[in-house]
Formats: C-alpha cells, sequence, structure tokens
C-alpha cells in the first residue's frame, strides 16, 4: 500500500539527492528534456556505470523515473514540478555567497 510521505522525508530525499554534484548535474539535464543514458553520460563525461548509480539514487529518491521506449529506457523528471523546484533553489541560492561557510561552522561542524 502506498502512503504519503512526511514533508521531512520527502525534504531529506531530495536533498540526499543534491548532495552529489553529478545527481544535481544529471537533475538539470533532465528538467530541460528526457534523455537516454548513454547520451546522459556522454553529456556529463561520466562513465555509464557511475551514471548507472546515480540514476539508481535518484530513482530511489523518486525524483527520475525510467520510462520503456522499445528497446532502451529514457529518463525524466518523476514531476514537472521538480524542474520549476530546481529553479526556484538555483535562484534562491544566488543570493548566498559561496565563498563563506555559515558563521557556526566550525562550532556546529556544518557546511
Amino acid at each position: 500500500m502506498l502512503t504519503v510521505a512526511s514533508d521531512i522525508d520527502v525534504l531529506a530525499r531530495f536533498g540526499r539527492a543534491l548532495a552529489d554534484p553529478i545527481r544535481c548535474r544529471v537533475l538539470l539535464v533532465l528538467r530541460d528534456a528526457p534523455a537516454y543514458p548513454a547520451d546522459l553520460a556522454d553529456a556529463l563525461g561520466i562513465s555509464r556505470t557511475r551514471l548507472s548509480n546515480h540514476l539508481a539514487c535518484l530513482r530511489d529518491c523518486g525524483l527520475v523515473v525510467a520510462v520503456p521506449d522499445g528497446r532502451r529506457t529514457r529518463y525524466e523528471l518523476a514531476d514537472k514540478r521538480l524542474g520549476h523546484a530546481l529553479d526556484d533553489l538555483r535562484a534562491a541560492v544566488v543570493a548566498v555567497e559561496t565563498d563563506r561557510s555559515c558563521v557556526d561552522a566550525d562550532e556546529k561542524g556544518c557546511c
């Protein structure tokens, strides 16, 4: 039986997916259009094996889906709203200075 994930679980999954730069790049590519794994690997300059691991993580997080297309499998965002969410996050983060960590980084062990 499917259940609705709690808000915290949803955000944690999204955070896990965004925690890796390659997964972020995959999501940004898929934001623009669905793609096949071989094309994604070439576009990102990584091996197909490495990409496969990242796609598995993104599938497990519920952010991408594999769509059978004849003998091939195409990947796309699980929901078009994810593309908008990525754009909103990018716009919000632009306001943050990238050369500074948070004030409490040493004390709290973050950033």
